[in-house]
């Protein structure tokens, strides 16, 4: 994937905050200025379902981009392998909450004193221009956008999903084997991080 602007760079100055960001290296995009009433404040494409190998650096490249420091993560518990309880992060411990009644297809970022951000996610297997097309789309407002919205403008099914290779010792093919990301009924939003 190459690097993607999705506008021209600015002089740093207060007008700076304001512009869209995407981290290709990463396949992740933000807007800049979590909003509550978005419907997601970016998106993610990790490259694998391995949540402790991913988890890294999404945590080191969000607390780059927003320039913020992330302190908890919250995530569908069914959807993703190896998923840690805490992942350490430059002299801190970063806790991940596993949920069972928020969005599958949405990881939420808390932080101390703060919005929480949101970011929808895009299964690793997806076609790049499909996945390019979200992460360029979500790093604007998502305002008004249902999470279905979103992804059929992006051109993806509205319950993308994806299966999780099994590999390991018999208990952990147990904590694998979970479903896939598919429909669900709540709110993209769920808790706010605790």
């Amino acid at each position: 994937m190459t690097p993607t602007l999705l506008s021209q760079p600015a002089p740093l100055g207060p007008a700076s905050s304001s512009i869209p960001r995407v981290d290709s290296a990463l396949r992740l995009s933000l807007h800049p200025v979590p909003n509550r009433q978005a419907t997601v404040n970016g998106a993610w494409w990790p490259y694998s379902p391995d949540m402790a190998a991913e988890l890294p650096g999404l945590i080191a490249g969000v607390d780059r981009l927003l320039d913020r420091v992330t302190l908890h993560i919250g995530l569908h518990g069914d959807v993703w392998q190896h998923v840690p309880r805490r992942i350490p992060a430059r002299g801190r411990q970063v806790r991940v909450s596993w949920f069972r009644h928020t969005d599958r297809r949405v990881i939420t970022l808390g932080f101390a004193g703060g919005e929480p951000v949101l970011l929808l996610i895009i299964p690793p297997g997806t076609a790049a221009g499909a996945a390019e097309a979200t992460l360029k789309l979500t790093a604007q407002d998502t305002t008004g956008l249902a999470l279905d919205d979103i992804l059929t403008l992006a051109s993806l099914p509205p319950h993308p999903t994806f299966r999780a290779a099994t590999t390991g010792s018999p208990a952990e093919k147990a904590n694998e084997s979970r479903p896939v990301i598919g429909q669900d009924t709540t709110s993209p939003r769920g808790p706010s991080p605790a």
